[in-house]
C-alpha cells in the first residue's frame, strides 16, 4: 500500500468516477483502476462498486476511506514538519443552507487556525447537494434542517448516502424582513397578513420539490414569488422590495448589518438544525472546532 495509492482511492471517491479522476490526477484511466484493483487485493476488500453510472463507495470502503484521510493527513503533517520545515497547512470543507450561523462558525474556525497557509471552503449550495458533498467526500459535514414534512423525503436520501443526521437546535420559525417594512412594529406575523408581499426563497434546481426547500411552509400556494441562489441577493431584493422569506429566526447583525429583522412566525411546526456526517465519521479537529462554533451562535 503506498500513499499515492490512498490519494487515487479518495479522488475516485470524490468523483464517483474512474474517467473524470484519472483526468484530474494526470494519469490514464486503466492506469488508475489497475492502481485501486492491486490495493483492493492487497487489502482483501472491495473499495469501489462500478455501476453504469460510475463506481460507488461499499461499506468496506467508506470505513477504508475514513482511515486513508487520517493517514494522508498524517503524512502531509510529517512531510511540512520535517521535509518542507512548513507550518502544517489546515484543510476545512463545509457544505450547509444559507444560514449567517454558519458562516460566522466558519469566521471562528479560520480564526483559531489561522496560520501562514491554509485551505478553508465554505460551501453555501442547495440541500441535495449538501448531502452529495459530504457523501462523496468533499465536505467533512453538511448544516441543514429537517422538519415533520421534510424528515421522511430527506431521511431516505440520508440514508441511501449512509449519512446521519444529528440535530444541535430547534427553532420556531420565524420571518425575516427589513427593519421599515409596513410590518415591521408587528410583535408577530401569521402567513395572511404576508399575502400581499413578494415570498423570496432559494431555488433547489433539480430538486426543486418543497421537500429540498430552505424555507419551511414552500408548499403554500403564494401570488408573488421570487427564486434566487444565494443570501446576499435575497436579503438585498427583502429590502428593496419589501419581501420576505421564512427561517430560523437566527440571524447576525456582525455579517448582516440591522436592516433585516426576525419576526416570529405564527405556525405550529418546528425546524430541527443540524450536521449531516457520514455515517460513523470522526471529526478533525476543524470540525469538532466548527461545532463547537456552530453551538456558540446557536446560543447553545
Amino acid at each position: 500500500m503506498t500513499l499515492q495509492q490512498l490519494k487515487y482511492v479518495i479522488k475516485t471517491a470524490e468523483t464517483g468516477n474512474l474517467t473524470t479522476a484519472a483526468s484530474q490526477l494526470y494519469i490514464s484511466q486503466p492506469s488508475l483502476t489497475t492502481a485501486i484493483a492491486k490495493l483492493e487485493k492487497e487489502m482483501n476488500i472491495t473499495i469501489f462498486t462500478r455501476t453504469n453510472k460510475g463506481v460507488t463507495l461499499s461499506d468496506e470502503g467508506t470505513l477504508f476511506l475514513s482511515y486513508a484521510r487520517q493517514v494522508l493527513e498524517q503524512a502531509d503533517l510529517l512531510e511540512n514538519r520535517f521535509v518542507r520545515k512548513a507550518e502544517p497547512r489546515p484543510r476545512f470543507c463545509v457544505s450547509c443552507q444559507h444560514y449567517s450561523f454558519a458562516v460566522e462558525a466558519m469566521v471562528d474556525v479560520i480564526r483559531e487556525f489561522d496560520s501562514f497557509a491554509y485551505d478553508f471552503t465554505l460551501r453555501e449550495t442547495r440541500s441535495f447537494e449538501i448531502l452529495s458533498d459530504v457523501a462523496h467526500y468533499i465536505s467533512e459535514l453538511g448544516v441543514i434542517y429537517l422538519s415533520e414534512k421534510n424528515r421522511d423525503v430527506l431521511g431516505r436520501f440520508i440514508r441511501q448516502f449512509n449519512l446521519e443526521f444529528t440535530g444541535l437546535y430547534e427553532a420556531k420559525p420565524h420571518v425575516f424582513i427589513c427593519n421599515d417594512h409596513p410590518l415591521a412594529k408587528k410583535k408577530t406575523l401569521s402567513l395572511e397578513d404576508l399575502a400581499d408581499y413578494p415570498y423570496l426563497s432559494f431555488e433547489q434546481g433539480e430538486h426543486n420539490s418543497f421537500y429540498f426547500s430552505e424555507e419551511i411552509f414552500s408548499t403554500m400556494e403564494r401570488r408573488k414569488n421570487i427564486r434566487v441562489r444565494d443570501r446576499a441577493t435575497l436579503f438585498n431584493l427583502v429590502i428593496g422590495l419589501n419581501g420576505y422569506t421564512v427561517s430560523s429566526g437566527v440571524i447576525s447583525s456582525f455579517l448582516n448589518g440591522d436592516k433585516i429583522i426576525a419576526k416570529p412566525l405564527k405556525a405550529d411546526e418546528t425546524m430541527h438544525i443540524g450536521t449531516i456526517t457520514r455515517t460513523g465519521h470522526k471529526f478533525t479537529i476543524y470540525g469538532e472546532a466548527y461545532v463547537d462554533a456552530l453551538k456558540k451562535h446557536l446560543g447553545l
